[in-house]
């Protein structure tokens, strides 16, 4: 069956970087998209970033755009996707999570992904 690990979460100063890393594994992701979601307490879940398996395309969120970069390690593959994240802040403390579903320009829909991860938390302390 599919299975997501994510690792690299940490506790960083604001303005520094972390590097969280999500393995998936149990079929080819060829045709998905993978996603990167997280939730700060008390808050909703909140879209990240994600890339595409079929042509590499990446989507971010406004929030993070340009602070946070998202790849893969292989072309074609999903087996193992990366969210470098630089400059962070305080807000960008959180649980990340990363999901995959069936490739969609849809990506920043959460309740549509039916394969998640554990989770990783992410601490930026000012």
């Amino acid at each position: 069956q599919v299975q997501l690990v994510e690792s690299g979460g940490g506790h960083v100063q604001a303005g520094g970087s972390l590097r969280l890393s999500c393995a998936a594994s149990g079929r080819s992701f060829s045709q998905f998209v993978l996603g990167w979601f997280r939730q700060a307490p008390g808050k909703e879940r909140e879209f990240v970033a994600a890339i595409s398996g079929s042509d590499g395309a990446t989507f971010y969120a406004n929030s993070v755009r340009g602070r946070f970069f998202i790849s893969r390690d292989r072309d074609n593959a999903l087996s193992t996707v990366y969210l470098q994240m630089n400059s962070l802040k305080p807000e960008d403390t959180a649980v990340y999570y990363c999901a995959v579903r069936y490739d969609s320009r849809r990506y920043d829909v959460g309740n549509e992904y039916p394969y998640w991860g554990q989770g990783t938390q992410v601490t930026v302390s000012s």
